[in-house]
């Protein structure tokens, strides 16, 4: 039975959203009615999730499901294991899911599982819930018959993806409220403060020192022409954006990015450990190395990393290892090679892509925490200048206006 989304407004005028089976969008319109609603739009999920295929609604869509998803494939581990069907156990997870746009799609996956598809092939039809890596580990648990220990691996993978995407913004955190304070605290002085008191002081026929005089014609730009340097900013992040989306200047701003002091060293880290842990994760469900390496390269969010992948799937095509390519790459560090070629050598990849994925998880958290000792003060630094300027070029005027 096909899953619909609907808006629809009760007796009382108010405004609900929801989710609805039916066999067509009239009986579902039919069944609200009854239940006193009256709909103003409805649409079947499936047919959203064929529409919503641009970046940018697969991000949100992501985004908006990602908090909840690692919980609920746990609970249907843990339901599969203790031998409840794969329907029934969709139907009770359904029941349990907070998220309303992450129970929609389960809805529509149980629905499609019960019209013939494999599991697999119901989570592919939502590409922006379920990404390349979880499809596939699936597809690899279903063919293996256990497909519960592939859930319950995936829960653990996304969810320690999230502890170390949170580490990372807990760091950052700190650095960017005292930029947005610090900022406020500046745009209200040269808005507000500076003006009324340079008005005081010409009108009294006074010379304003160079510093005020400095501050006067900044403080005299921003409010006059605030609107450019909001127009430049969005211009800025058109032409960034715009550049990122050929392949050309997408990869010369990753590698950018990768050759930025401190900050480039943090993104290689963190490329390489979920590199190592995709690929570590991918290999023990029994996933194909060339297939694992696709997806990685599909999930590493790194344009010459993705080169670096490219490079090591022809390399493994023509008969080498994966160690070799890796180590004349030039990106992935000496001993990343070495490691995974006594992997190769010893058949224990997986376990060595394990260590090195451990490893480097400490390495990003040592290199955010390095990152956030350098920015910190260098921040209160810049900041503290920029103040005492503000605050020199007022009181040098007041002190004049003192002697008068």
């Amino acid at each position: 039975m096909p899953v619909y989304t609907y808006k629809a407004f009760t007796t009382a005028g108010q405004l609900k959203t929801g989710i609805a089976d039916a066999d067509s969008a009239r009986e579902a319109r039919v069944k609200l009615r009854r239940d006193g609603l009256l709909v103003t739009d409805i649409e079947e999920i499936e047919s959203i999730a064929r529409k919503k295929t641009s970046r940018w609604a697969l991000w949100r869509q992501r985004r908006a499901t990602s908090r909840e998803l690692p919980q609920a494939t746990r609970q249907l581990a843990t339901m599969l294991k203790s031998g409840i069907a794969i329907n029934d156990a969709l139907k009770a997870l359904v029941e349990q899911i907070e998220t309303r746009q992450l129970e929609a799609v389960f809805r529509n996956v149980r629905e499609k599982i019960g019209q013939g598809s494999s599991f697999a092939e119901a989570l592919e039809q939502h590409p922006g819930v379920f990404p390349p890596l979880y499809v596939a580990m699936v597809r690899s648990g279903e063919a293996a018959g256990n497909a519960d220990v592939v859930l319950e691996r995936l829960a653990s993978f996304l969810l320690k993806q999230s502890k170390t995407r949170n580490k990372v913004w807990a760091a950052l955190m700190y650095p960017m409220i005292m930029v947005g304070v610090g900022g406020i605290v500046v745009t209200v002085l040269m808005t507000k403060v500076v003006p009324r008191l340079i008005v005081l002081v010409e009108s009294r026929g006074q010379e304003l020192p160079l510093p005020t005089q400095i501050l006067k014609s900044s403080s005299e730009f921003v409010r006059s022409y605030w609107y450019l340097l909001l127009l430049a900013v969005v211009l800025a992040n058109m032409a960034i954006a715009s550049l990122r989306r050929t392949e050309k200047g997408r990869y010369s701003v990753d590698r950018f990015l990768l050759n930025l002091p401190v900050f480039g060293d943090l993104f290689k880290k963190q490329a390489i450990a979920r590199f190592a842990t995709t690929l570590s994760t991918l290999l023990r469900t029994g996933v194909p190395v060339l297939d694992a390496i696709r997806i990685v390269r599909e999930i590493i969010g790194n344009a010459v990393l993705q080169g670096v992948l490219d490079d090591l799937h022809a390399a493994i095509l023509q008969g080498a290892d994966i160690s070799t390519p890796l180590k004349q790459s030039g990106i992935f560090p000496p001993a990343v090679g070495y490691m995974i070629a006594v992997g190769e050598q010893t058949g224990e990849l997986d376990t060595v892509l394990d260590r090195l994925a451990e490893a480097y998880e400490l390495e990003v958290e040592i290199a955010t925490e390095r990152m956030t000792a350098v920015i910190e003060p260098l921040l209160i630094l810049i900041m503290a200048v920029l103040v005492a300027f503000i605050v020199m070029s007022i009181v040098l005027p007041m002190l004049q206006l003192g002697t008068v």
